[in-house]
């Protein structure tokens, strides 16, 4: 299958291996070696993106206008075949090819407030370079992907709708979700406010969609299949949900999650080195909102697939989307515990 695949970029046969590569969670990824030249193959989840052209066409807008106005920002872009496509399809779906960054690696678990500066700076970059980007221009690959409002509508849905027996077992953190839902109406304000400019915003900015070199600096951000226009506090939300913690959304003893303030400070100071010149006051308030936001829409989301009978994100074991549920409600807690200080502390 792959190997058909390879010959339409010009690849022989005998001189080329593809093996598996990475932990991604959406699509399929392969390391592929010709001769002396390695590259990154990936079959686009056209279950979750409906619109694999879109995602090319947004990589391929990306690409053309940092060449013009960014020359020396390090892009990794798409490989053409030998018919000049980006994105090839054939029975198995769609595919494209990357080179593969030599002398780069990818962090799965921050460990260092100099990793999460090293990464904010990165994505501040990214969409600082991309502030003159028309974004009309580009697709929406993901719809309502980050919509509060429509994440807590479900919520309140699953509510009238789901397992009943999984509502009375999740009271407590129900309870917890709808004493927040401040956090729904100050997003409608943004929203119909325009209180926050709408940018290019990556919208996936863990940890391993940024390549680090050898002494753990950040090289490029990479996965530029969500950027689509959204708000800061989408990237910068996504990091504070993803790096604060010291254990991922898996972990189920709460007596492990924690809020460390020092890998706050450094996501802010790393992300205001690119976006400070651009960021109104206004924006700059929002900073500790931005996390809040994000870890109780993934809260929402676990929660209501819990209610519903695990039909989203499925599950691995029996209450396993209640433990994510209640571990992002309990990160969220301990976060807001914090606001004060939090808040001075940038």
């Amino acid at each position: 299958m792959l190997i058909d695949l390879l010959y339409k970029y010009g690849f022989d046969a005998a001189n080329v291996e593809a093996v598996a590569f990475g932990n991604g969670l959406i699509n399929h990824t392969w390391k592929v070696t010709a001769g002396n030249q390695k590259y990154i193959l990936q079959r686009v989840n056209d279950s979750v993106f409906k619109n694999p052209e879109w995602i090319a066409d947004n990589i391929t807008l990306i690409g053309k206008y940092l060449d013009e106005h960014s020359p020396d920002y390090y892009f990794v872009k798409p490989v053409a075949a030998l018919d000049g496509e980006t994105l090839l399809k054939n029975e198995n779906g769609y595919f494209r090819l990357f080179p593969f960054v030599e002398g780069s690696h990818s962090i799965i678990t921050v460990e260092t407030p100099e990793q999460a500066y090293e990464a904010a700076r990165k994505f501040g970059e990214f969409t600082r370079r991309l502030e003159g980007l028309s974004l009309e221009r580009l697709h929406i690959t993901l719809p309502s992907f980050h919509d509060l409002s429509l994440r807590y509508a479900h919520f309140t849905e699953a509510l009238k709708k789901g397992n009943d027996e999984r509502i009375k077992e999740s009271s407590q953190i129900i309870k917890q979700l709808k004493e927040s839902s401040g956090l729904v109406n100050e997003y409608e304000k943004i929203v119909s406010g325009g209180i926050l400019k709408r940018r290019v915003t990556h919208h996936d900015t863990k940890i391993s969609n940024v390549l680090f070199d050898k002494n753990d600096k950040a090289l490029c951000v990479i996965d530029l299949d969500t950027v689509m226009p959204g708000y800061f506090v989408s990237d910068v939300g996504d990091m504070f949900r993803t790096y604060l913690c010291p254990v991922n959304e898996e972990e189920s003893n709460t007596q492990l999650i924690s809020v460390r303030d020092n890998y706050y400070e450094a996501i802010v100071t790393g992300y205001l080195v690119e976006m400070g010149g651009l960021l109104s006051e206004t924006e700059r308030s929002y900073f500790f909102y931005a996390g809040a936001f994000m870890i109780y829409m993934q809260a929402l989301r676990f929660l209501t697939d819990y209610i519903n009978n695990d039909i989203y994100y499925g599950a691995k074991y029996e209450k396993h989307n209640l433990v994510r549920a209640t571990n992002q409600a309990f990160l969220l807690g301990q976060l807001q515990a914090k606001e004060k200080l939090l808040k001075a502390s940038v």
